[in-house]
Parts: structure tokens; sequence; C-alpha cells
């Protein structure tokens, strides 16, 4: 009996195999730009919105949503006809609104700070995101569509096109991690993902695409966006505030990092993503801000004998450098490399002086074996301390670092009115947990408290702070802070744990309120 065999797969016949393989291209760089999209809209977002999960739950689900309307979309659409100028056409669209996203993030995401944090950024996500993801996730049904001729080819090549989109996401996702946020500021890499996608559209509009004035219109379409967008790079997240000059200005891993000078008076500032971490008057070499003096004055005020400090945030350096020119024996964890040479150029921060680690706070603890005399924690990410390093276990791990009667002192963002004052009572009920005493201090109106905390049977003064070298700008708030000792209600708030720790739910009105603040300094016009 002769032995047969399955009749091959048909395929499309008008495809030629250079098409076919520009297709394949095709779903690889879309799939790569849809990743790209999601992550560097969380980043656009951050300096408006901050980092807390609400930013990333926003950005995610209108990615979600936009894939699953784009999909419906193209499977409507690649129903009706087959031709794939329909396909690049959307995909050109999708290109020129992400360079029209670059002038628009600022005034969107002013907009969405009059709203609840969860809202606002969920609306300004969608705005500017939802339209070029849905048009950039009509790709794949309209690909599989095309390029099967048959049902006996669907299973296959939904099989290859997705494996090749989902790759394409793989390498979108490497090259946005560790080439282009370090690298390159937001705005200009979001440019340079529309100009992939223009490339793709114009290449095929003119090989393939039998019409000339396509291609031409094509063109223009892509120099109008393009224009725009890099018209929105000079004018995006730029500090528009009478006598501030911007110094430098740098992207990075952890943020929008900006160096400005004041002119009146001439104060040098450092931004990290519209949160300023310090500010110096270059004239006396003294810093301008209150948490500077509490953090060294502290832990001065309530250790016995300071020898070695460890300090989890480096700021800009001026308390470690600080401590370091008393002979203090100085190691600093920075998880931002980048902030580094902007101390150093700006903040005679240097770095000789002390033992700089390159690493994640909690990283460094649990495998640390030194003791130290004071941990002094002062790392922000946006508008608040990473949560993993405000929990039992993150505290118990400073524990193990500290001698016997060492201290811990925190600067952080809170608030003591009921109702208001959940991370702040949080955070006292968890250092109890951990510490046999726990004290903070908190000024006028400032939003700092500094919490220390100790094994000492009781925290008290063993030698009032210094506050003879602080600035004159800051001399009567830093007094009312050292003697402003509060309570927090020991009845609000939760032990926070590693599991469990619902800080960025309960805080998102102080979140809300702050951020506003912060972007009314960046753009004291009104915000409509």
């Amino acid at each position: 009996m002769k032995k047969t065999h399955p009749p091959r797969p048909k395929t499309e016949k008008h495809l030629s195999p250079g098409l076919r393989r520009y297709l394949y291209v095709t779903a690889a760089v879309c799939g790569a730009a849809v990743l790209i999209v999601e992550i560097l809209g969380a980043k656009m977002l951050s300096p408006y919105f901050g980092t807390s999960h609400f930013v990333w739950t926003a950005q995610i689900a209108v990615t979600l949503v936009s894939l699953a309307v784009g999909y419906w979309f193209g499977g409507w659409l690649v129903d009706r006809t087959t031709k794939l100028n329909r396909l690049y056409t959307c995909i050109l669209i999708a290109a020129v609104y992400l360079c029209l996203t670059v002038p628009l993030c600022r005034p969107v995401a002013e907009g969405g700070l009059q709203l609840k944090l969860a809202l606002g950024s969920l609306l300004a996500s969608m705005f500017l995101f939802f339209i070029p993801l849905a048009l950039l996730a009509t790709v794949g049904p309209f690909l599989v569509r095309v390029m099967s001729a048959s049902v006996d080819v669907v299973g296959g090549q939904v099989g290859r096109l997705t494996a090749i989109s989902t790759a394409g996401s793989v390498a979108g996702t490497i090259l946005i991690g560790y080439a282009l946020i370090p690298f390159l500021p937001n705005s200009v890499t979001m440019l340079c993902t529309a100009v992939m996608l223009i490339t793709l559209a114009v290449i095929y509009f003119s090989l393939w695409g039998r019409a000339k004035s396509k291609t031409v219109i094509a063109l223009i379409a892509a120099l109008v966006g393009l224009g725009t967008g890099w018209w929105g790079v000079g004018v995006d997240a730029r500090i528009q505030v009478p006598d501030v000059v911007e110094l430098e200005r740098s992207n990075s891993n952890f943020g929008l990092m900006q160096v400005v000078a004041a002119t009146k008076p001439p104060y040098r500032l450092y931004f990290n993503d519209f949160l300023c971490q310090n500010g110096f008057d270059p004239r006396t070499r003294q810093s301008i801000h209150l948490f500077t003096y509490l953090l060294y004055g502290l832990a001065r005020a309530y250790t016995e004998k300071i020898e070695n400090a460890l300090f989890i945030g480096l700021g800009v350096g001026i308390v470690p450098m600080q401590m370091a020119g008393e002979g203090v024996k100085v190691d600093v964890v920075e998880i931002n490399p980048a902030v580094v040479p902007l101390a150093e150029r700006y903040f005679e921060f240097k770095s000789g002086r002390v033992n700089l680690f390159i690493d994640d706070g909690r990283h460094f603890l649990n495998q640390c074996k030194r003791r130290y005399d004071t941990v002094i924690l002062d790392a922000f990410l946006g508008d608040s301390s990473p949560s993993h390093l405000m929990t039992r276990e993150a505290f118990e791990s400073v524990h193990k670092v500290l001698k016997g009667d060492g201290t811990l002192v925190i600067n952080t963002f809170g608030n003591l009115e009921p109702g208001k004052d959940f991370s702040t009572a949080s955070l006292a009920k968890t250092l109890r947990v951990v510490f046999k005493s726990v004290k903070l201090h908190a000024g006028k109106s400032d939003g700092n408290i500094f919490f220390v905390a100790s094994d000492q049977n009781k925290l008290t003064f063993l030698r009032d702070p210094d506050q003879t070298d602080v600035h004159p700008s800051v001399a009567g708030r830093v007094a009312a802070a050292f003697a402003g000792v509060v309570q927090a209600d020991p009845t609000h708030g939760r032990v926070l744990t590693d599991d469990f720790n619902p800080v960025e739910f309960y805080d998102a009105a102080n979140r809300e309120q702050l951020r506003r603040e912060l972007a009314l300094f960046m753009n004291p016009q009104p915000i409509h």
C-alpha cells in the first residue's frame, strides 16, 4: 500500500518571501514597542504622580485594556479588508501619537493632580497611551489573517507570530531597562520608539505600498509628529520658576535628576522626580534644609560615641561628609550610581573619603557583617521611602548591625493628624516591635518627621545638639524640631511586614497633596 502524506499547508500566494519576512519583523518591532511604552509611560508620569503602586497599577491596567481593544479592532478590521496599507497606517498613527505624548505629558499629568492619586494617574495614562497601544495591538490578529490562507496553517501561524512578538517584547524590556532609561531622557526614548515605528511604516509604503502618494503622506505625518515631539523635549519637565537656572538634567533608573541654581538667594538644589533631596549654599558651604541638621544632630545627641556610621541613602553626601570629616568611619549605601557624580560636581561630596557601596539598602543589610554605632536611613524614591526598608523584617536587619546602645535615625514625610497618620503611626508601632525605645521629632508644618530607635532603656539627649553651624535660613525650624518631641497615636496604624505593608494605599491623600505642591513649585502657573 502506497504511503500518503498530508497536503502541505497553503500559504498566501500574494505575499513575496521578502514581504513575509518583513511582516515577521513588524510583529517583533511592535511587540518591543508595546513593552517600551508600558514601562516608559510609568517613568514619564512618575515626576508628577510618584512611583507608588497606583502609577504602576494604572499603567498596567491601561496597557491590558488597550491590548484587549486592539486585538478586537485588529480582528474586526482585517475581516473587512486584508490590505496591509490599513495595518501600517495604524502603526503610523500610533507613532505620531507617541510623539505628541512628549509635549502633552506635563499638562495632562498636572490636570490629573486635581483628582485622587489613583484616578488621576489612571486617566492621565489612559489619555496618553491608550490609543497608540491599542493601534499597535492590531498587528497580531491582522497578520494572522493575512498570512494564513487556510485553516490548516492558522495554529502554526498564530504560534509563530505570538512567539516572535513576545521575543520582541522581551528585547524591548531589556533595551529600555538596561540601555535607554539610564542613558537617555524619557522624552528622547519615546521619540526613538516613535521613529522606529515610523521607519517600519515608511519602508512598507515605499517598497510594497503601490502608491507613492501614501509614502509622501506618511513622511509628512512623520515629520509633523517628530517636529512636535522634538519641540516637546525642550519643554517637558522644565523648571519654570523665576531666578532659577537648571545646571544639569539627566535620567536614571531611579527617576529624573535635576540640579538647579537659584540666584536670589544663590542656593544650589538637587531634585529627584521633582522632590528636593537637599539644598546647598555655596557661599557658606552649608545645607539649607532641615533634615540635614536633624539627621546629624539626632545621631550625635542620642549616641554615646560614634566611631562607625552607616548611611542608607547618599542624598548629595552632606551628612556623610560631615561625619567623615570628624574622623568617623563612614559606609554609604546608595542604589543610584548616577547621583554620585552629581554630588561630586555640585555639592562637594568626595567619594574617596567614605566607603561607598552601590547597592540596595536591604540587600546590603542582609549580608552585612559589620557593626555600627548609628545607622541613618534617608532613602527616598519619589515622595516616600521604599516600602521594603520600612518593615519589621527590615528593622530587624538594622538591629543586627547596630552595636548594643546604637541608634537608628530615620527621615520620613509624615502626618500626625487623625485620619492622615496611618504611615507615621504604623512606622512607630513597627519600630517598637524591634527596639526598646522609640522617639519622634517634628518641626512646625515641615512634613518631616524624624524617628530615633534604640535598645537604650530610655532615649534621652546624652548631649545637647550643637546648633552653632546651622544655616540662618533654617535655624528656627531646626531648633523647633530638636525640641519638638511628638507622639503617634498607638491605636492607629499597624505593624508593617514584608508580607503586608499597605502604607501606599492609606497614605495616598498625603502623597496627593505633596505631589500638587511639587508640581506647583516646578511650574507656578495655576493648575486647571
